[in-house]
């Protein structure tokens, strides 16, 4: 579904991603997972069009995209929950909810998704008409996950969505997340919480300083001494 084939993106002079390549099948749960600084956001963001790489492809089903805009890549199936939430605080969470439909005019089909973002979260039923800055650090990531879920992904790029959460939330997060799998959309996660991000991916790659340096199924990379040591603690 999804291919990264030597990415190299840069900040100014500062070389980010230095030769990424990645796949992303139709259906999987795959996991990006590194150290602070990796790489792991710039990724995504290169991806969902934020940043534009240097040199490489990017391709969504066979058709190039590393050329074109954000609003056109949303608009191709492809949708970002980003580090640290990022809603818009003065807006309610059903307003939230609406902007992440502003590439679509089908009204019939934005309620349907509103109706199954909403049971998918029941929390955000009850705050419905709260301001989203005045929610938890908890629902404020139920509320950057749905807004996303609003433009109808098929690919939908997940950054560090256990973040700040409590033990029991990152836990109930992390089932949402193989829900919307399990309801046909395909997802791209980044996780510093490792051991999670492995537990429910199909396949991982692990970044360092801006390369993947290991790539496998979740369960053999989990097992593999060198992320045992680097993130699981021995």
């Amino acid at each position: 579904m999804l291919v990264l084939d030597q990415i190299h993106t840069y900040y100014d002079r500062i070389h980010a991603l230095k030769g990424v390549s990645l796949t992303v099948e139709r259906g999987e749960i795959v996991t990006l997972i590194g150290s602070n600084g990796a790489g792991k956001t710039t990724t995504l963001r290169t991806i969902s069009g934020l940043l534009k790489p240097r040199a490489g492809n990017i391709l969504l089903e066979g058709a190039p995209i590393d050329e074109l805009p954000a609003h056109e890549i949303t608009r191709l199936g492809i949708s970002q929950s980003p580090e640290g939430r990022r809603i818009f605080a003065r807006l309610t969470v059903e307003e939230n909810l609406e902007m992440g439909a502003f590439a679509r005019s089908d009204k019939a089909g934005i309620r349907q998704d509103m109706a199954r973002v909403l049971e998918l979260f029941p929390r955000l039923r009850e705050r419905l008409h709260q301001r989203g800055g005045t929610l938890s650090g908890g629902e404020q990531q139920m509320l950057a996950m749905g807004r996303a879920l609003m433009s109808r992904p098929r690919l939908l790029l997940l950054d560090e969505p256990s973040m700040g959460l409590a033990p029991l939330l990152v836990e109930q997060i992390f089932q949402i997340i193989r829900n919307i799998n399990e309801q046909g959309v395909t997802i791209l996660l980044v996780e510093q919480n490792a051991h999670v991000a492995l537990s429910i991916a199909h396949r991982a790659y692990v970044m360092e300083t801006g390369a993947i340096v290991l790539a496998g199924p979740a369960a053999d990379v989990l097992a593999s001494p060198q992320v045992r040591e680097a993130y699981l603690g021995g």
